[in-house]
């Protein structure tokens, strides 16, 4: 992260000194009343034509993203045409002298080989042509070349040259923030495998001996123990987004608690209070039954009297505030701090640690799990969750929080 925001400054910088130098070059006195210096309302406007390009690069380099931004890449530079490819094409053309199409990627291959910067004429025979002279900039993220941004312009220029180089950089962040992005997709999708290979194996085939042993003495106990198998292992195992609904959630572990009951009767009391307008609320996907889980873990392990869970959500306005609390063996702090911080191995606190590196990816360090415990006193764990971040909705429901 240290090196992104090192590459993000020196991609920054650069321009700021771009707008500062197009200031003192195209400054007329008198006409910018109101809107600061002349040096500092060229600065804002090369500021704000750069964010205008980033949102498509921060999906990467496409031919829909790059026919998005080049406009704004071509006025920020200021030049007759613009060009971004990736290392096999053109992928949009902007402005004057498309005919060289051809022959700018014929002399890429250096460039996109070494990731070094090149400039040369174009050959044209076309009278008033604008493009007679191509500067190419690759674009790089973590040294490798992914395309290059090519400014054309009727005559040579060391200013172009240099800026081009600049606006190459910035874009390279862009597309860095992109990869992260992908990064951070595929970091989820691994942990929510690993977490569905963590449902405990135990777990599985204790439920399925607790429905066998219904099979003779009770056919239609064992029929809707069945279904509630079913039910849960289509939800913990089947094909979801990143997201989920606290509905849908709850809706799953009913169905987990409904098998542990048939397991261990009467020594599992569960009290649930669910605010109904906190239920649509979106989170991510396996994000508390681990945490039901371990509270069911901990709560009937070692002992023989009954254990206590109550699953509470709240409305607070901004948050849907969960809380699992059990009275059970609980954890020393140490340990737990240990297992969070990824020190110690998980068996002792199921999916904990999986679950509070989730939210803290998705929500900031702010939302990662509040959890009160000491040997002997139970657990309570306390999830923040926001009602509206953007970006996080259940999957085919877009826009909904």
């Amino acid at each position: 992260m240290s090196g992104f925001l090192a590459g993000l400054c020196a991609a920054v910088l650069p321009l700021l000194a771009a707008g500062f130098w197009l200031g003192r070059r195209t400054a007329r006195p008198g006409s910018l009343a109101g809107l600061g210096t002349p040096v500092e309302h060229a600065t804002f406007q090369t500021l704000h034509t750069a964010s205008l390009a980033a949102p498509p690069l921060r999906a990467g380099l496409t031919e829909e993203t790059a026919r998005k931004a080049a406009r704004t890449l071509r006025s920020l530079l200021g030049t007759d045409a613009l060009c971004l490819t990736d290392t096999e094409r053109v992928l949009v053309w902007d402005g004057a002298g498309a005919h060289h199409r051809t022959e700018i990627m014929e002399r890429l291959a250096g460039p996109l080989e070494t990731g070094r910067g090149e400039a040369f004429p174009l050959v044209c025979d076309r009278p008033g042509c604008a493009a007679r002279w191509a500067v190419v900039a690759p674009l790089t993220v973590d040294d490798r070349v992914h395309g290059a941004l090519v400014a054309c312009a009727p005559r040579e220029s060391a200013v172009l040259v240099r800026a081009a180089g600049e606006v190459a950089r910035w874009v390279s962040v862009q597309l860095e923030l992109a990869d992260l992005d992908r990064s951070r997709t595929r970091l989820i999708e691994a942990e929510i495998k690993a977490l569905r290979a963590q449902i405990s194996p135990h777990f599985v085939f204790n439920s399925l001996a607790v429905i066998a042993s219904f099979v003779r003495t009770d056919p239609e106990r064992a029929r809707e123990l069945l279904l509630e198998f079913a039910d849960f292992t289509r939800y913990s195992f089947g094909r979801h987004g990143d997201f989920t609904t606290l509905a849908d959630e709850l809706h799953a572990i009913d169905h987990y608690l409904a098998l542990v009951r048939a397991r261990f009767g009467d020594r599992l009391a569960v009290t649930l209070q669910i605010a109904p307008e906190v239920l649509p609320v979106a989170l991510p996907f396996l994000c508390l039954q681990p945490l039901v889980e371990n509270a069911v873990k901990h709560g009937l392990e070692g002992t023989s009297g009954t254990c206590h869970i109550r699953i509470t959500a709240q409305d607070t306005g901004a948050e849907a505030l969960v809380v699992i609390e059990d009275d059970g063996a609980g954890m020393d702090p140490g340990l737990l701090r240990r297992i969070l911080a990824g020190e110690e191995s998980p068996s002792g606190g199921i999916g904990l640690s999986n679950v509070d590196d989730r939210l803290r990816q998705v929500y900031g360090d702010a939302h990662g799990l509040v959890i009160e415990t000491a040997v002997g006193a139970g657990m309570k764990i306390t999830v923040r969750l926001p009602k509206y971040q953007p970006g996080v909705h259940p999957a085919g429901r877009p826009g909904r929080a």
